[in-house]
Parts: C-alpha cells; sequence; structure tokens
C-alpha cells in the first residue's frame, strides 16, 4: 500500500455486512471517460501512490490522459498476484533460490527473498503425448511425465514448502490460463493489510504470453518473461507508459456454422492489419452482452498474436454469471458487482461509452467458418478457399524456397509505425499439386500410401479453445454424427484430446459423448498444453520415417494458437489452426488437399456420400446439450482440492530448509552464474569495441528460434551435453523442462531446427562462422565458447519483429550467457525487449527506413558501439554511435537508436539486469 492519499480515495464500501477498504477514482478528475483498462490503472496508482515511485502528478496524467497522443508517460504498476506455469515457472524457482543465498553473501536477509503478491504455478507444459489412441492414454502419459519430471517436480514441492504465498497446482490437472479463470482469477481481490480488509481490482501478470485469457474475465493482466514475474514476485513494479487504447465494437452474433475460433481467427487477422503493438485492445458495444465468457476467454488468449499488450472485456453480468457457475462464492460475486458499480467499471445498457485511441468495429453475423496456417496465426483462410490456398502454398515447401531469408514470419508484430512483416503466402498457380505417394506398412500392419499435404496429427489442444464449452460439445456432436455416419478417420493421422480442464471430461461423460470421440482416436491424453507447445510427442515410427526419406510435406491440424514453423512436430512442415470440430473434420478428412463442400467425407451404411454439412451440429442442438451437462457442482468438485494432486505428487520426496540443497550431479536443476561475484555496487557500463557478428537473421525471428522448448536433437550441443553426463536419448525430455539447467539452455540457445542464420548460405539449424577461427562453420555455442577466451564480445544482426511470440526469458538469459552485449534490429516485440535488458543485453534499432542489407552489412564485420558510457550520468542517450570495419578496412557508421524506452528500465541495465537491481534494492533496504 502507498503511504500517500493525495487525491483522498482511500475509503469504505459495505457489501453483505461486510466493511472493505476501497480507493474509490471519483477524487480524480477524467476518471469518467476513461476506458476500463485505465480505471484499473488508475485505482492501482491511487492505492499504492507513495510520493517517490507512484506521485500525484503521475496520478493525474492518468486521469486526463489524452487518447489522441503518444505514449510518453511513465507509470509503476504493481499487479495484484503473478501466475505461472511449469516451463517458465522452474527457472524462477531456481532464481529466487539462487537470491537467497546472494542476500546472504551481501550480508542481507535471506528470508527477503519471497514473494510480496501472491504466487501460483500450474504444472501443464511437461506432459507430452507418448500414448494415444487407446483407452490407458491419459495414465501412460502422466506415468512417463513424472519418471521424466521427477527432479523437477521435487524442486516445485521444495519451493512450496519454502515460499510464503507461493501455491503450486498439480500435473494432470488443467492448462494454466483455464484454471485462472475457472478458479484462481478473483476479478475482485480481498487482502487482509493490517488488519484491514481491502479490496481492489484482480490484475496479474504471468509467465507465460497467453495470461490475457483473463482478461475475458475483466482481468487485466498480460505475459512477462520470467526475470520481470520474478522481480514483480518480490514486490517490483512493472514499468510501462501509459497506452493508447483501440476500442473494438461488436455487433450482430455469430452465425450458425461459425464458431467463436472462427471469431477469433478473424479478429487476428484485423487487428494485425490494424496495428496494436504495445497497446491495449478493450471491447465494447452492444454486441458485447451476447458474447459468452468463454468466447470473451478465447478472444483474450490470443491477444499475443494480435500484437496488443491485452484484449479486455469489462465486467457485466455475463462476467457474474460465469463466476457463479465456476463455483465462487455469493459473497464475492456481490462483491465483485457492488466494486464495479461503485467505481465505474461495470459495463450496463446505460454506461457511457468511453474515449479511445482508435476504432475498429466487427459485425459478428459477417463471420464465416476459417482456419489460419500454415505458419502464422494471423494469415486466416476462408474454408471454403482452404484447398485452393494449401495447393497454392505447397510448392514453397516441397522446393525449399520459403519465401524470402527472413523465415517464418511469425508475430506479436513490430513497434508502432513499422510495417508488420509481409503479407500472407504469395498467390501462385494451383493448377495440380505436387505429389510423392509413398506406400508404408503400420505397426499394427495396415498397409496405406502417404502423401504431401496428409494430416499427420489432429489435436484438440491448448488453453485457446479446450475450456470453451461451445466449441468442446460441437466437436464431441461432430465426432458423434460421423460414428453413427460410419466414418473413420485414416491410419496415418495421429490424434489426440487435451482438455483445459477436468470440467470438460465431466461434461463429456454426462453428455456420453467420450465413445465416440475415442471412436475416432480422440482418446483423452493429458491435461496439458501438448501438441500446441510441440509437445505432440512422436508420430509412429514407420510413418515417421517414410515422411524423412521422402522429404514429405505434410500438415498438422491443431486447436491452438501458434503455428510457427518446426514449432508443433520436427517431422510436420505445415501447421494449420482450426477451431476443435474442424480438427476432428480434417481426420476425417486425412489431407489438407480437400474442399469440404465439393468433397464427401466417406460413405453411409447406404453408400451414400456423407459430406461435413451432413454431420455438422445444429448450433441450438449444442447449446442444449451443453445446458443438460454442465452444473455448478462439476466446478466446485474438480477445484476442491487443487493443489492437493494424487498420489504420484504427494508421494514425492520434498527437500526442506529455506535455501536449496543444489546436486551437482543433476541435469534438471542447476544454481545459475547471474550473481557470481556480485558486489553491492554496480560497475559503471561501458562501450562495446572489437564486437564479432554471432549470427545475421531475417525478419520475423521468434522466441521458439532464439530458445526452442521442443525436441533436444542427439547431435547438438545440448544433446551431447546431456549424453556425456550420462543420459539416455529418450531421457532427454525437451528444451522447456530443462530451463532449470543453464547449462542445457546457453546450449540450446538458438538451436531451433528451423533457424536461418545469415552468415552462411542454404543452413538451417544452430550454426555460424567463427572469425577467431578463419571464418570457419561451427555450432553457435562452441564459437561463442571461441569467442568467450578470446575475450571477444559479440553482436546479434536481426530483421523486424526481432524476440516475436512467447514470453520465454530464456531467450534472453541465453542470448547473455553466450556472451552478447547488444542486439541491433528493424523492431522488436514488446516481452523479448525489455526481458534483453532484463539480462543486461542493450537492444538497438537501425535508423527508421535502414536495415542490415541497406546499409551493406554482411555479419562478416567487427563492430564498435560508442555512447552507452551516457548511463553512467543518469540520462539514456536517445542514439549510439556504430562504426562496423569489414575485412579490407572500410567502415560502415550510423546511429542506432537505444531502445532502452524508459528511466526505469535504464537502472536495471546500469545494475547488469533486473534481478541485480532488484537483489541491490532488498538489502540495502
Amino acid at each position: 500500500m502507498g503511504s500517500v492519499d493525495s487525491f483522498k480515495a482511500k475509503g469504505t464500501l459495505e457489501v453483505g455486512g461486510q466493511s472493505y477498504e476501497i480507493y474509490r477514482l471519483a477524487g480524480v478528475e477524467g476518471h469518467e471517460t476513461l476506458p476500463y483498462s485505465l480505471k484499473v490503472l488508475l485505482e492501482n496508482l491511487l492505492r499504492t501512490e507513495d510520493g517517490a515511485n507512484i506521485t500525484a502528478d503521475h496520478i493525474r496524467a492518468l486521469g486526463s490522459w489524452d487518447e489522441n497522443a503518444e505514449p510518453d508517460t511513465e507509470i509503476q504498476f504493481t499487479p495484484a498476484r503473478v501466475i505461472m506455469q511449469d516451463f517458465t515457472g522452474v527457472p524462477c524457482v531456481v532464481d529466487l533460490a539462487t537470491m537467497r543465498e546472494a542476500v546472504a553473501d551481501l550480508g542481507g536477509d535471506p528470508a527477503k527473498i519471497n514473494p510480496l503478491a501472491p504466487a501460483e504455478l500450474v504444472i501443464d507444459h511437461s506432459v507430452i503425448i507418448d500414448v494415444f489412441g487407446r483407452a490407458d492414454a491419459f495414465e501412460r502419459n502422466v506415468e512417463i511425465e513424472y519418471q521424466r519430471n521427477k527432479e523437477r517436480y521435487q524442486f516445485l514441492r521444495w519451493g512450496q514448502t519454502a515460499f510464503d504465498d507461493f501455491k503450486v497446482v498439480p500435473p494432470g490437472t488443467g492448462i494454466v490460463h483455464q484454471v485462472n479463470i475457472e478458479h484462481l482469477a478473483r476479478t475482485v481481490m480481498v487482502r487482509d493489510i493490517d488488519g484491514e480488509q481491502v479490496a481492489y481490482p484482480d490484475t496479474c501478470v504471468g509467465t507465460d504470453s497467453h495470461t490475457t485469457m483473463v482478461n475475458g474475465l475483466g482481468v487485466l493482466g498480460w505475459g512477462v518473461g520470467g526475470i520481470e514475474a520474478e522481480a514483480a514476485m518480490l514486490g517490483q513494479p512493472v514499468s510501462m507508459l501509459i497506452p493508447r487504447v483501440v476500442g473494438f465494437k461488436l455487433s450482430g452474433s455469430i452465425p450458425s456454422g461459425a464458431t467463436a475460433t472462427d471469431v477469433v481467427l478473424t479478429i487476428t487477422e484485423m487487428l494485425r492489419k490494424h496495428g496494436v503493438v504495445g497497446k491495449f485492445v478493450e471491447f465494447y458495444g452492444e454486441g458485447v452482452a451476447q458474447v459468452p465468457l468463454a468466447n470473451r476467454a478465447t478472444i483474450g488468449n490470443m491477444s499475443p498474436e494480435f500484437g496488443s499488450t491485452c484484449a479486455i472485456f469489462p465486467i457485466d453480468d455475463v462476467t457474474l454469471d460465469y463466476l457463479r457457475l465456476t463455483g465462487r462464492s455469493d459473497e464475492s460475486v456481490a462483491l465483485v458487482e457492488a466494486y464495479a458499480k461503485e467505481q465505474g467499471m461495470w459495463l450496463g445498457a446505460d454506461t457511457a461509452e468511453a474515449r479511445y485511441s482508435e476504432y475498429i468495429e466487427l459485425d459478428l453475423s459477417t463471420v464465416v467458418p476459417s482456419i489460419a496456417g500454415p505458419k502464422r496465426p494471423q494469415d486466416r483462410i476462408e474454408l471454403s478457399a482452404a484447398k485452393e490456398s494449401f495447393r497454392k502454398v505447397l510448392p514453397t515447401y516441397v522446393a525449399h524456397e520459403e519465401g524470402d531469408a527472413g523465415d517464418a514470419r511469425s508475430f506479436p508484430a513490430s513497434d508502432p509505425g513499422i510495417d508488420d512483416g509481409g503479407e500472407k503466402p504469395a498467390d501462385g498457380k494451383a493448377n495440380g499439386r505436387p505429389s510423392k505417394k509413398v506406400s508404408v506398412t503400420d505397426a499394427e500392419g495396415r498397409t496405406f500410401d502417404i502423401d504431401h499435404g496428409i494430416v499427420s496429427i489432429a489435436s484438440i489442444t491448448s488453453c485457446t479453445n479446450t475450456s470453451n464449452p461451445s466449441v468442446m460439445m460441437a466437436a464431441a456432436m461432430l465426432a458423434k454424427n460421423a460414428v453413427e455416419k460410419g466414418l473413420t478417420v485414416a491410419p496415418w493421422v495421429k490424434t489426440s484430446m487435451a482438455p483445459g480442464s477436468k470440467v470438460v471430461t465431466g461434461y463429456y461423460d454426462k453428455a456420453g459423448m467420450w465413445p465416440y470421440l475415442e471412436k475416432l482416436g480422440f482418446h483423452l491424453v493429458g491435461y496439458g498444453c501438448t501438441t500446441c507447445i510441440g509437445n505432440s510427442g512422436p508420430l509412429g515410427e514407420e510413418i515417421s520415417q517414410a515422411i524423412n526419406d521422402a522429404d514429405l510435406a505434410v500438415t498438422s491440424v491443431l486447436s491452438g494458437n501458434r503455428n510457427f514453423e518446426g514449432r508443433i512436430n520436427p517431422d510436420v512442415k505445415m501447421n494449420y489452426l482450426a477451431s476443435p470440430p474442424l480438427v476432428i473434420a480434417y481426420a476425417l478428412a486425412g489431407t489438407m488437399d480437400f474442399d469440404f463442400e465439393s468433397e464427401p467425407l466417406g460413405k453411409d451404411a447406404d453408400g451414400n456420400d456423407v459430406f461435413l454439412k451432413d454431420i455438422w451440429p445444429a448450433p441450438e442442438d449444442v447449446e442444449s446439450t451443453i445446458a443438460a451437462s454442465i452444473n455448478q457442482d462439476m466446478f466446485t468438485e474438480d477445484y476442491a482440492d487443487v493443489f492437493a494432486g494424487d498420489h504420484r505428487w504427494q508421494s514425492l520426496p520434498t527437500p526442506e530448509g529455506d535455501t536449496f540443497a543444489w546436486d551437482g550431479e543433476s541435469t534438471y536443476v542447476r544454481k545459475p552464474p547471474y550473481f557470481d561475484g556480485m558486489s553491492m555496487e554496480p560497475s559503471p557500463v561501458s562501450d562495446i569495441e572489437g564486437a564479432r557478428v554471432l549470427a545475421k537473421l531475417g525478419d520475423s525471428v521468434t522466441t521458439d528460434h532464439i530458445s526452442p522448448a521442443g525436441a533436444i536433437k542427439t547431435d547438438s550441443p545440448a544433446g551431447k551435453y546431456l549424453a556425456d553426463h550420462g543420459i539416455e536419448r529418450k531421457d532427454f525430455n525437451s528444451y522447456g523442462s530443462r530451463r532449470g539447467n543453464h547449462e542445457v539452455m546457453i546450449r540450446g540457445t538458438f538451436a531451433n531446427i528451423r533457424l536461418k542464420n545469415l552468415l552462411l548460405d542454404g543452413v538451417e539449424g544452430g550454426f555460424t562462422r567463427d572469425f577467431t577461427k578463419g571464418g570457419e562453420q561451427t555450432t553457435i555455442y562452441d564459437a561463442a565458447q571461441s569467442y568467450a577466451e578470446a575475450g571477444t564480445p559479440l553482436v546479434i544482426l536481426s530483421g523486424k519483429e526481432y524476440g516475436s511470440g512467447s514470453s520465454r526469458d530464456w531467450a534472453a538469459k541465453g542470448t547473455s550467457l553466450l556472451g552478447v552485449k547488444a542486439v541491433i534490429a528493424e523492431s522488436y516485440e514488446r516481452i523479448h525487449r525489455s526481458n534483453l535488458i532484463g539480462m543486461g543485453v542493450i537492444p538497438l534499432q537501425y535508423p527508421a527506413g535502414q536495415n542490415a542489407d541497406s546499409l551493406g552489412l554482411d555479419g562478416t564485420e567487427t563492430f564498435s558501439i560508442s555512447g552507452i558510457t551516457a548511463l553512467n550520468e543518469g540520462t539514456t542517450p536517445k542514439t549510439v554511435e556504430v562504426v562496423a570495419t569489414k575485412d579490407g578496412g572500410q567502415t560502415v557508421e550510423f546511429d542506432a537508436v537505444v531502445r532502452i524506452d524508459t528511466p526505469g528500465e535504464a537502472d536495471y541495465y546500469r545494475n547488469g539486469g533486473i534481478l541485480q537491481y532488484v537483489l541491490r534494492s532488498l538489502v540495502a533496504s
């Protein structure tokens, strides 16, 4: 709580006989017409005003927000809580454990390293679909998950006991964002502070970019890197500029045949074209009341795909109905309603329209069935044009001409005012198509032909859709209709069902849907992210072999939110996003080379053709089945002991003590070197001299390219490290699961099999040239080691949208630990730019309209960067001078823009990183 109350905002609110302390917005001039999201920020500043970091001037600036101005006022936002998943959460707890020791070494109190805000971690990223298409798939996958991840889970159990206000939701429960909206989110928080019950809006930051799913519940929150989340847990506010807010007006209602997934793919395409990077998106209009909460959550979920910081819906009757359905107490629902109405945060029929910076509108009745792909979520394709689109793009995959050198133009976009990095795949003639039929005999003795374009994976997966009853029930009913018509799934399709929570299993049981799903191979494989994050598990051995031997361009269809190249499965080149019912439809079709309007999926018992329209369930039937199958008891029962876990979790031996006993032999959890030799006074920052280029990259290099989460290859530096430590190939697990071990992760940095380093011609993967050895080709890790031995600093050159995608702090940690001191790019994605600063790497930007190619840089130059030392005087230079010297002595000189955007970020950089800054602050206090 702040110690200053300049606006006399502090007061009480009586609800149901209970008195709550609140901070009213009424005393701040201009608050009435602020967007909902900025009202939430305004309350945050009022409550935390301390006269130093948060002042009356900050509060006035927010109250008098000029919706037409470009953001220039920095504020400090203090989130109410932090939410994590295990891939990003394990390194967070590793860092906190290390910080405890570092505090003690600096003469401070280790107990100060403790979450000051509630922190909750949901284990959902580790389950891999090893077993599928059989009744015991779930049990087997959980068993294997525990075998692989025992060390990590023991470590998290230690964290749960060692840190206050830190809770872990065990494996096999659900996906973090579903568990958040169905149980953890409060909408209005209540905390006992000095004996007072203080009520305030629930806000959060999460170590997963899709944290924005909770925006559907009226909770302001977004994804941050793990290092920022750790700082937030330790009471460090999030430094941000008051953003522009885009008002997105919804009208009409979704037509029959279209789904919430089609809506969100349409919105993604619209907002990517509009340009919303660094902006808030807020939904308003009479159509909002027609959008069910589950659909709002689906829309909020894909905010990172739009490029916006958040995509929020205000609180209204729909919010309250959902809170009741999901088992929130009557008292808490009454408080949400009373608080929202008291603070002008309620959306009712008579609510005055807020001011917005920009306006955009969608009539929901115009939405049509759609998919997106084959490698960017914003590349929406109308289902009626899907076959033609596939045929146009297929030759580029077969011929290995993947567009320009930029590669995998994915997303969260770039910076405001910069082109978003390319159009959809270029049109070409769709006459005919490449074909290369290969005969396969699988493990069960079935013989069949596969070809380019087969659907090798059909997965109902991911936080985007799997807790949305409208699309999940539609998928199950489509499966029922298909089975009753005698349709079957082709033997080459790996099918899977990974619901977002156990509630889905409950309503499938109650509606009698599981037998039909299982008949088509969509057995329960786990409650977790699975395919969407690359945990699709291996394809059948014979199928995988045939695909690789013939170099087939095969596809996956998933109900997820991301489809970057190389992400879903190493055997699969093209990935399409679709609604759950369309995932099943494509499993039945068996190929992307299919037109649902004119081609039958098969024949019924009487020999009649069966088309998709014949098995597509009517919306009213879906709604009535949902109404009869879902009730409040399901939620209260499934979440009654959500932190308890099953017998496997409860029987894990748990280490004890305030500090962790590191195991020198562990390949999962090791003490990282970030604080080694750290003193209370930071060393002055220095200019960069004699640096070499570790990698020259194109546009839209994602955090997946920089720090992959998926499989570890045997011949990679990380694979060799694990083998040298006695780990068998079958136990390598994934990069994501090894994020508690910096030795694996450094070796995995820039190790994506689809990375294109333009220092090399026609080479994919984690390779570069080592200029300490005459420019010979080697792995990026080995080259970095050579440069470190020679005392040579490193830089990365890149194009537009550098670091788009997941909020993966290891993309910045790995970059820093490889010895990279600066990145020079055309533009950055929000989270990765701040993560680089958080790890002591300076993000620089080419002058407007320039890039490496236009300046004549090929990456063989030696770089010197001067002007960085101005930061030692307490100022942040707008630009620094870059001199790149070629072998012959010619130089390229330019002024690079310094992308340290706020005074807070400058403090982090001066300290060598955000955690060092927080650590010194805690010891000093």
